[in-house]
């Protein structure tokens, strides 16, 4: 199957979970996932009218996006890895959205370069719904007051809340509480759901899904 084709089973696929939960048509915003991929084989998704992307790595992304970028100046382009502090000045440079605010730290960093640069990037935090520890993210049970330390004493508008469930759990019960958690801390936007859960992520209020295998094949 080609990208184009690939691409086109996902979006149906989006549309007819929208249905089944009973939501709006293009409530749920795909983000095809293209880490690993060079700009040649991100460039047919471009052609085939996607126009937001997610990326892991902030050095991998510099190496293509900015010409991709200026090419297709309508793209937004999503972080959706683990960031560190040193790379908040290219991230802010490069990103649209920085989906992986996770501790103090990265949140004084981005909100230092936000006003160093006069640039405004879209964030969210994100939360360790499994608690596994070779996993980012905020605590569930932190994540309020994360989201409140972030808008207070930060000024920083946090938009939502993403999360990665354990691999070999069950995804629904962390959307859930992710959606539980979203209206806690006030925030409306829900990135969650990947290839092979996106559809059952739609279902519990997902507002976005990073897709990437089930668009760009197997990495």
């Amino acid at each position: 199957m080609e990208l184009q084709e690939r691409l086109n089973e996902v979006r149906s696929h989006i549309a007819a979970a929208e249905r089944q939960a009973g939501r709006a048509a293009g409530s749920v915003q795909l983000v095809a996932v293209s880490k690993t991929f060079d700009a040649y084989q991100i460039r047919p998704a471009i052609s085939a009218g996607q126009r937001v992307f997610g990326e892991n790595r902030v050095q991998e992304s510099q190496g293509k996006w900015p010409e991709l970028k200026a090419e297709t100046p309508d793209i937004e382009l999503h972080l959706i890895g683990p960031l560190q502090s040193n790379k908040a000045a290219d991230a802010v440079a490069l990103f649209d959205v920085i989906e992986t605010i996770d501790r103090e730290k990265i949140a004084h960093a981005i909100a230092d370069e936000m006003k160093r640069q006069g640039k405004t990037v879209r964030l969210y935090v994100q939360v360790n719904t499994g608690l596994e520890p070779q996993k980012a993210g905020i605590a569930p049970d932190d994540t309020a007051a994360f989201v409140d330390f972030c808008r207070s004493e930060l000024e920083l508008s946090i938009e939502g809340l993403m999360c990665i469930p354990p691999a070999e759990e069950n995804p629904g019960p962390h959307f859930a509480l992710l959606a539980k958690l979203a209206k806690q801390a006030g925030v409306e936007k829900l990135s969650m759901g990947m290839s092979s859960d996106y559809e059952t992520a739609v279902a519990f209020g997902a507002t976005s899904v990073r897709v990437g295998s089930a668009i760009f094949g197997a990495r």
